[in-house]
C-alpha cells in the first residue's frame, strides 16, 4: 500500500475522531497488555513485578488486564496499609489469602481465574517474600509493581530468587503514541516496509511524520500529558503538567534516596540539560556545583538510574566487540528517561519558543540526542558512545547485531558525518561493518550507512535483526572520496 495525500487526510480526521468518541481512557493502548497475554497463557509463569518510573501507567495496565480474569484483587499498601498485616502469620498462599480476606470478605479467590496485584510494592517490600510461595502453590496469578524510586530491588531479588519475572516498562515509544492518535499495527507495518525495503517516503508522509514525531519530542510519552495533548490539541496545558511530574520526582527523592545526599541526586536531576547542552554532552561534576569533586558525587547518578528516571550511557574503552565490560564506568552521559521531562526543565524562553514556533533552538542537538537514547533503551537497548581523547572521533551510540558493531549517530543539522565515516574506512575499527545515521532526512544507504529519520528510530531492532540488506561479512571500502568524508 502506497500512502496518498488523500489518505493522510483521511487517517488524520480519524484519529481527531478516534480521540474524542472511544474516550482518553480506551485511546492509550500499550505494548505491556500484549506481554501480560503471553505471560498468563505460559505454562507454569511466575509472578511479575513489574518495573519502572512513577507515572508511566503500571497500575493502569494492571487494572486493564485484570478485566480478563473473573476475580482481580488489587491491594494498594499506600491507600490501604492495613494490609501490611497479610504476612504476620507467614507466607503459605492460603494464609495470605485468610488474611487478604479478613479485610475484605468480597474479594474472591478461584483458582486459575484470579489475578492478585500488590501494588506500590516499596512500601512493603517484605511481600516480595510471598512470592516464592505463590509460584510454589500455583492456583492463582500474582503481580506486583511500585514506584522503583523505594525500591530496595536488591533485597527484593534476593528474597524471591528463582521465583519471579521481572518486566521493564517505560512511557510511550512513538508508536504507541502512533497507537494513541488512532493508527494500528497496520501503519507501522506500513512504515517497516519503508525501512526494509529502503522506500523513501513521500513528501506528504514524510511531513506529516516529522510533524507527529516534533509533536512527541515536545510532549513525551507520560501518559498524562499525552492524554491532554490528545484532548486539548495543542501544547498550552502541556508545561504545567511535564513541571508538576518533575516536582513528583524530586519529592519521590527526598523521600526515598536513603544513604545518600539528596541535595546532590537532586542537583545532578536538575542539570541534565546543562550536560546535554554542552558539545560532548558528557557528564561533568564541575557542572553540578562550583568546586564539587566527583569522590562526592559517587552513586547518585546510578539511583537516578536505577529509579528508572535517568538513562546512563557509558563511554567505551575501544571500539570493538564485546559492549559489555567494555566500558568505563566513570565517563557517561545522562538523559532523562522521558524527553518530554527535559522540556520541562529547559529554561521558559526556550520552552515557550519550542512550543509556539516549533524551534528547538539550542537544544536541539541535546532534545534529539535525549529522544533516541530514550527509543533505544526503550527497545532493550543499552547505551554506549565513544569519545577518543585529544582526537576528532566520537560516536553518539553502538548498537550491535550477532556479528557487527553499529555505530549511530545522531544529527541535529545536516552536516558531515567524518566520525562514522572514519570507523567504517579504517581497518582499525575491524567489528564495524555499517553504520546508522539518525537526522531529519528520508530513507537511504549509500553503501557505507544507513539515513533512517528519526521516527523510524524505534524499528531499528527489528530492523538489525530481520532485514539488514548489507552482508556483514562484507569487505571494508578500500577508501572514502573527500566529498564522502
Amino acid at each position: 500500500m502506497n500512502f496518498s495525500s488523500y489518505f493522510v487526510c483521511i487517517a488524520f480526521e480519524f484519529c481527531s475522531y478516534f480521540v474524542y468518541s472511544v474516550g482518553m481512557e480506551n485511546a492509550i493502548r500499550r505494548k505491556i497488555l500484549d506481554f501480560l497475554a503471553k505471560w498468563r497463557s505460559s505454562e507454569n509463569h511466575l509472578p511479575l513485578i513489574i518495573r519502572g518510573a512513577r507515572q508511566i501507567g503500571k497500575t493502569y495496565s494492571v487494572r486493564q488486564f485484570g478485566k480478563n480474569y473473573k476475580s482481580f484483587v488489587e491491594i494498594n499498601f499506600v491507600d490501604s496499609p492495613e494490609y501490611k498485616d497479610i504476612f504476620l502469620r507467614g507466607y503459605s498462599t492460603d494464609e495470605v489469602i485468610k488474611r487478604i480476606s479478613f479485610h475484605n470478605p468480597k474479594f474472591k479467590f478461584i483458582p486459575k481465574e484470579t489475578l492478585i496485584f500488590f501494588d506500590e510494592l516499596q512500601e512493603y517490600p517484605d511481600c516480595s517474600t510471598s512470592l516464592k510461595f505463590f509460584a510454589e502453590d500455583g492456583r492463582f496469578d500474582v503481580i506486583c509493581s511500585g514506584s522503583m524510586m523505594g525500591l530496595n530491588y536488591r533485597q527484593i531479588s534476593s528474597n524471591s530468587v528463582g521465583y519471579k519475572l521481572d518486566y521493564q516498562m517505560y512511557s510511550l515509544d512513538f508508536e504507541e503514541y502512533l497507537w494513541a492518535k488512532g493508527y494500528g499495527e497496520s501503519f507501522t507495518e506500513e512504515l517497516y516496509s519503508h525501512l526494509k525495503n529502503l522506500e523513501p517516503f513521500s513528501k506528504e508522509e514524510l511531513n506529516l511524520l516529522n510533524d507527529y514525531f516534533l509533536e512527541y519530542a515536545v510532549i513525551g510519552g507520560m501518559p498524562a500529558v499525552v492524554k491532554r495533548f490528545l484532548i486539548d490539541g495543542n501544547y498550552s496545558n502541556i508545561l504545567p503538567l511535564q513541571s508538576q511530574l518533575v516536582r513528583d520526582y524530586e519529592e519521590d527523592i527526598t523521600k526515598y534516596a536513603d544513604g545518600l545526599d539528596k541535595t546532590k541526586i537532586k542537583n545532578i536531576y536538575r542539570n541534565i540539560p546543562v550536560f546535554l547542552a554542552q558539545e560532548n554532552k558528557k557528564f561533568q561534576i564541575t557542572k553540578v556545583a562550583k568546586n564539587a569533586r566527583s569522590r562526592y558525587y559517587v552513586g547518585c547518578a546510578e539511583w537516578l538510574r536505577d529509579a528508572g528516571v535517568v538513562n546512563l550511557c557509558f563511554c567505551l574503552n575501544n571500539v570493538c566487540l564485546p559492549l559489555k565490560g567494555n566500558y568505563d564506568e566513570a565517563k557517561y552521559k545522562i538523559y532523562y528517561h522521558d524527553t518530554g521531562l527535559l522540556m520541562a526543565n529547559l529554561d521558559e524562553e526556550s520552552s515557550e519558543d519550542l512550543r509556539k514556533n516549533k524551534n528547538l533552538g539550542i537544544f536541539k542537538g541535546a532534545i534529539y540526542e535525549n529522544l533516541v537514547g530514550q527509543m533505544l533503551k526503550t527497545a532493550g537497548f543499552d547505551l554506549y558512545y565513544y569519545k577518543k581523547e585529544n582526537a576528532q572521533l566520537e560516536m553518539d551510540f553502538f548498537v550491535r547485531t550477532t556479528e557487527s558493531l553499529v555505530p549511530v549517530e545522531v544529527k541535529a543539522k545536516d552536516g558531515a558525518t567524518v566520525s562514522l565515516n572514519n570507523l567504517i574506512k579504517y581497518p582499525s575499527y575491524k567489528d564495524v561493518r555499517f553504520g546508522i545515521k539518525f537526522c531529519n532526512k528520508n530513507i537511504g544507504f549509500n553503501g557505507r550507512f544507513y539515513t533512517i529519520p528519526y521516527f523510524c528510530a524505534f524499528l531499528l531492532k527489528r530492523f538489525l535483526r530481520e532485514d539488514f540488506v548489507v552482508a556483514t561479512n562484507r569487505e571494508k571500502p578500500d577508501g572514502l572520496k573527500k566529498d564522502e568524508v
